[in-house]
């Protein structure tokens, strides 16, 4: 008894375009290690928006410098662990550029845990959700309280509009 072949994923082929990789880069900063949310809140992060730890750097930490290179080599392999955790959980929906590229914007952003829920929901082809899903998830840990990041909102905004349903 033949088996049928496993379905192919329509996303496969699809990498974040440049002029999304120049939006995204333009979004965050690229300078040594600073803290997310400015002054001494938020978390450790460095070059163009990679995580460091949870919470504020050391003053070490800050002191620390960072070459163009290390920022612009952390800045790419954090793009393509972004595409590929896109692909690995979206197999079913076929993206459009533009939705891929979102898609990648925010879950460089969040992180694929942070973003799970939102590709499952595009994975299966609620696509409205998933825009929505992407809006309200403007805020961050500060001090074990849940604020607001006001950078996020108008992130999210652009984000989620290709999943917005006219």
């Amino acid at each position: 008894m033949a088996t049928a072949p496993a379905p192919v994923n329509p996303n496969t082929s699809l990498s974040m375009s440049a002029a999304a990789r120049r939006r995204l880069r333009s979004r965050e900063r690229v300078r040594g290690y600073y803290n997310d949310m400015g002054g001494n809140r938020g978390n450790c992060t460095y070059g163009i928006g990679i995580l460091v730890h949870r919470g504020p750097c050391t003053a070490a930490e800050l002191r620390r410098p960072l070459t163009t290179a290390q920022v612009e080599i952390s800045f790419t392999a954090a793009i393509r662990e972004a595409e590929r955790a896109v692909k690995r959980k979206v197999t079913r929906q076929a993206l459009t550029q533009e939705q891929f590229d979102a898609l990648v914007s925010y879950t460089f952003n969040t992180g694929a845990n942070g973003a799970a829920g939102t590709l499952a929901l595009v994975d299966r082809g609620r696509l409205q959700e998933a825009a929505v899903n992407m809006s309200r998830n403007i805020r961050t840990n500060i001090g074990g309280q849940r604020v607001v990041a006001r950078g996020l909102i108008q992130r999210r905004q652009e984000e989620s509009a290709p999943f917005r349903q006219n």
